[in-house]
């Protein structure tokens, strides 16, 4: 019991520093430790990933509402490219998170390995596109957002690793692409964890302290966390160069990928 509140622990503060830092939710780091935690815990395999991503979702309501104050406080947010896309985020992240219901959690497991080696290449080598293009324009932005809320859903991320790409690759400074990410990591949260409540709603198979695929004792551990360590990591991201912490967290997004593929 107390080895897995240390997990919960850490998890919060891995999560946290990641959000302030990159712009990114954490769940990339929630998803695979909590599938893992509740593997040795004996929760039933049908629907531990499943409980691992609502999980994750709604841990990154609380690390998204630290990041965003402390990027705001440095004006940073760019809130005329949030709202057309988080309208899109809203829609996109229900579809998400139905479309990750109709999936076996051994399906959504493989999902996820991809999608973290895809990640990691992208961090590891600096990958990423030539600054060619301007924001588009309030409809496209919104298209964007329900593209990104959708996949954002399916794999309990905040959507940095999506939204800090195709806003650097529009020409934005990374600070405001790093600080409007972390703003759109809130909406993505909201719905994909209310949604996976109502989705997993009453299931026999869910363990005592979970309503739907939302595991509380897990939240509160992570969360006690995650909120000062985020406030850090933002101010880190306004302080520090990153390539060497990208190229640290890509190596731990490769052994993830491939443990759950593998």
């Amino acid at each position: 019991m107390l080895m897995t509140l240390t997990t919960y622990l850490f998890l919060g503060a891995a999560a946290g520093t990641l959000a302030g830092l990159f712009g990114i939710g954490g769940g990339l780091i929630i998803v695979p430790t909590l599938v893992f935690t509740f593997t040795a815990q004996g929760m039933d395999v049908n629907i531990l990933t499943h409980l691992a991503v609502g999980t994750s979702l709604a841990t990154i309501v609380v690390t998204s509402l630290s990041s965003v104050k402390a990027h705001q406080d440095k004006g940073a947010v760019r809130w005329d490219w949030f709202q057309p896309l988080a309208l899109g985020i809203v829609f996109g992240s229900a579809l998400g998170v139905m479309t990750a219901s109709l999936l076996s959690g051994w399906a959504l497991q493989k999902i996820i390995g991809v999608f973290a080696l895809i990640v990691a290449l992208q961090m590891g080598l600096g990958l990423k596109p030539k600054p060619s293009r301007q924001i588009p324009k309030q409809t496209g932005l919104t298209g964007v957002g329900g593209l990104i809320g959708w996949a954002s859903a399916i794999f309990g991320i905040g959507g940095g690793s999506l939204s800090v790409p195709f806003l650097t690759w529009c020409n934005a400074p990374m600070h405001q692409a790093v600080a409007t990410s972390a703003a759109c990591g809130l909406p993505i949260a909201i719905v994909g964890a209310l949604v996976n409540i109502y989705t997993g709603w009453g299931l026999e198979a869910l363990p005592a302290g979970a309503t739907g695929f939302v595991y509380w004792p897990a939240f509160a551990g992570i969360v006690l966390m995650s909120v000062p360590f985020a406030r850090m990591g933002a101010h880190l991201a306004h302080r520090l160069p990153s390539t060497r912490l990208k190229q640290i967290f890509a190596l731990l997004l490769v052994a993830v990928g491939l443990r759950f593929l593998l």
